[in-house]
């Protein structure tokens, strides 16, 4: 080795520390991590998936539309924010992971601000609310148009016409919106928040309502 030039053995040193490194880096740490998400954040790693009698129905870290055919809001069901997460295909209304994004309108854009009224006036219909109860998360989407959590106000505007819809005491209905609120992460990072999904799975859950299950 010593007989070779000296730029030959400098190539071969580098040679082997790429190697060294492509498999400590590229192998080696990849399952050492993957190994150690599997044994101490199993749920986690696998995307935080979310079973009902059985079967996947979502992720907790997702968002899902619980909407009909026409896209229209299921009474019975919570509704998550808006979602800018969509293909364009006839039936997709959002939420849809393939296509994650947000609107990127500013704030005085007027497209944005015709949607904001949309949503208000739509939501003030089929909530029965006036529009200065409706929070902001109701009528904007999140950042990846995936966000799985609404606000315990949206939430909270939400209650009388699932309980309704359901025919459940409202009581029983912002019970599961409570036991369903989240707070601060650490108790200062965030802001509280309900989980759609585990939200609505906890209604169909109830006695007597398994005929609403999706």
């Amino acid at each position: 080795m010593n007989r070779l030039p000296s730029l030959v053995r400098q190539h071969i040193a580098a040679l082997r520390l790429l190697l060294a490194f492509t498999v400590l880096c590229g192998i080696v740490y990849p399952v050492v991590m993957w190994g150690v998400a599997q044994v101490a954040f199993k749920g986690q790693a696998n995307g935080s998936l979310v079973t009902y009698n059985g079967k996947v129905v979502g992720s907790g870290l997702l968002c899902q539309e619980f909407v009909n055919s026409k896209g229209q809001p299921l009474p019975q069901y919570f509704q998550p924010r808006p979602s800018n997460a969509k293909s364009g295909a006839a039936n997709d209304y959002g939420c849809d992971p393939g296509y994650s994004g947000a609107t990127n309108l500013g704030p005085n854009n007027p497209t944005l601000l015709t949607n904001v009224k949309q949503y208000q006036a739509e939501i003030s219909k089929l909530d029965g609310v006036p529009v200065s109860q409706i929070p902001p998360d109701a009528v904007t989407a999140s950042g990846s148009g995936l966000d799985p959590d609404i606000s315990p106000a949206y939430a909270a505007i939400q209650v009388k016409r699932v309980a309704a819809a359901r025919h459940l005491p409202v009581a029983t209905v912002q019970g599961l919106v409570t036991k369903f609120t989240t707070g601060r992460s650490l108790g200062f990072l965030g802001e509280p928040a309900v989980n759609v999904l585990d939200l609505n799975i906890a209604l169909d859950e109830q006695p007597g309502q398994a005929a609403y299950a999706k």
